[in-house]
Parts: C-alpha cells; structure tokens; sequence
C-alpha cells in the first residue's frame, strides 16, 4: 500500500523501513509536517503515516479524503493531534500505537527527575569549563519524599513503582483506579490532595479536553512551595505561562519538561542556527531550575522498533481488510 510518512526523520526512515521489509508497502518519506499545505504531497497515497506534531485537523482530512487517503496511522499512543470525528465524517479509518514499551518514557522521567533536583546538567556544565564548585548544586534526598503521579496507566504505574523503590511515598489521581499501581504501594487521594502533599508531581495522562492545563495557576499555588514538577507526556497539560510565574515566586522549586504546548513548530528539528522567536521557551530554558528536552522520553530501541512493527501490522491489517485492533475509536 502507497503510504505517505510525514515528520519523517533518519530513525524514521531505518527503522519503519527494516519493519516493512516482509510487508512490501511503498513508503514515501517526507520531512515536512503535514499540514493543509504539504497534504498534497500524499495525492494517490491510500494511507498517511503521522507523528505528535503533525496537524490532522477536519481541514486536512478533507483534503486526504479528496485525494483517495483511507487511512491515517499515527507513530504514537496520543492522537489529539488528529480530529477523529472528521476522519471519520470523510470515511478515513485511524490508528495509533496502543502499547509500546512504557519502561522508556517511565525511566526518562526519573532521569529527569535526578538531572534537576540534584543539577545534574549545571554541575556538568560547569565541570567542562573548569568549575568544581559545589555552590548552588544542592539538591534533597528523595528517600522518604511524597511523589505524586497524575494518570495510573502502565506509564505512570511504571514510575511510581520505580519512585517506590526510592523509598517515597507515592500518590495518584486518575478516573479509574489501577490495581497495579496499588500494588506496591501507591494510593489513590483527590487531585487537590496530591498537589497539595507532594515534593514531586509527574505527568503521566493523555491530553484531552478535560485534561488540557491539568496544572495551571490554581493547581500550582495549592501546591506543596517548592515541590518539582516533572512532564513527559503532552505539553498542553501545563499551562506555561503559570508554570513561569511559579518558578519566578519559587512556589514551584523546579521543573523538567520532554514536551510542551507550542512544540510544534520547535522539535525535531535543529533550530541552532536560528533565532527563536517563542518568548516563553526562551524565558523557561534562563532558569536555573529547569530542563527541557526535545520529546525525547520514548526515544529507545525497544520502543521505536515496536512503535514501527504496529504501525506496519496496522496498514497491513487495513490493506487486508482485516481487523484493526488499534484502532481509535469514534468519539
């Protein structure tokens, strides 16, 4: 099947290449976001391939539809990228990646978590030029620490017991209670509860309507002072511009970012030689406090080469008129 993959990268191109080897779909490889702009670079391809940041707004999809696109496949396990009930109104199935290893994004997180509370990168900066001072990189003992994990699923159930085997006291908030999480510890408390008792929050939730700006002014002023808040899910969970102003008053002590709310036009791409016109991300990345990273969490081996296999599994699966077992459903 003649597929057009956007947002195509190098490990894009070797990676989904090496999963098709047995499935013999012609891949079109294009480095551009999909856009109402760059649809037509998918005419005569009965599916498009898409990442986090392309848009698959009703626009677009009216555009694929017209141009004989039936399906659209997202190397992802989020898809508020992609307008499904337009999709669905132009008769264009969708799928995504509905498990992919959870270990990658969990661990990155803790990672992130160690690299700002202890200044990892700081002291590392500083080590290159020459500077062994201590001052200015004291962190605190995680050991005995309430962290607070917002979204239960395999992710975050992942990074709580990790957070567990620190020897922390962990906290969760979602709609529906896992008993895995429950498992090795963790307890269920109210959202306001959880900000309000925790030293670290992490971010572990898909990004919905009920769900966008989760942490926002409210939430971050009922927050434990100088508790870190860490994201490596969807970057319209935090409200910035609050998360900004907490960091200025010290209400909140730290953040670690792997997305945020205007990457789009941002990540995944080298914008070193460029000037960056985002007054935000350039007022977050001054502080001393904060790290923020290209969207890099899922970035393993284990979970690219799986992302890939599904998405193949999936076109084929369509192209076979079989069933679509990652299908996103109808809203």
């Amino acid at each position: 099947m003649r597929t057009a993959v956007f947002s195509a990268r190098r490990y894009d191109k070797t990676m989904l290449t090496a999963a098709n080897a047995t499935a013999g779909h012609e891949l079109l490889f294009i480095e551009d976001r999909l856009t109402v702009d760059t649809a037509v670079l998918a005419a005569g391809c009965e599916a498009v391939c898409v990442f986090v940041n392309d848009n698959v707004d009703a626009e677009v999809l009216d555009r694929l539809s017209r141009q004989g696109t039936r399906l659209v496949a997202t190397r992802s396990t989020g898809y508020n990228q992609i307008d499904v009930a337009a999709a669905r109104r132009n008769g264009i199935a969708v799928v995504r990646v509905t498990d992919y290893s959870p270990h990658s994004v969990a661990e990155f997180a803790v990672g992130l978590l160690l690299a700002v509370n202890r200044k990892i990168a700081r002291a590392s900066m500083r080590t290159r030029e020459g500077n062994f001072d201590l001052d200015g990189l004291m962190g605190f003992d995680l050991h005995g620490k309430t962290v607070g994990v917002i979204g239960t699923g395999k992710i975050g159930t992942i990074f709580g017991r990790i957070m567990a085997g620190f020897g922390c006291v962990v906290l969760g908030s979602d709609r529906q209670e896992n008993a895995a999480f429950q498992a090795f510890g963790g307890r269920y408390v109210p959202l306001d509860a959880l900000h309000a008792s925790s030293d670290v929050v992490s971010l572990h939730c898909p990004l919905t309507p009920e769900t966008h700006h989760i942490v926002n002014a409210h939430s971050l002023a009922q927050s434990k002072r100088g508790s870190i808040l860490i994201n490596t899910s969807r970057g319209g969970l935090v409200d910035t511009e609050a998360a900004s102003e907490a960091l200025k008053t010290g209400q909140l002590g730290g953040l670690a970012i792997d997305v945020y709310e205007q990457e789009a036009n941002l990540f995944f791409q080298d914008l070193s030689s460029t000037i960056i016109c985002d007054d935000v991300i350039q007022r977050l990345v001054s502080f001393p406090n904060v790290i923020v990273t290209g969207h890099q969490a899922f970035f393993t081996v284990e979970a690219i080469r799986q992302i890939m296999q599904t998405t193949i599994d999936s076109i084929s699966a369509f192209e076979h008129g079989a069933a679509l077992v990652n299908q996103v459903p109808s809203p």
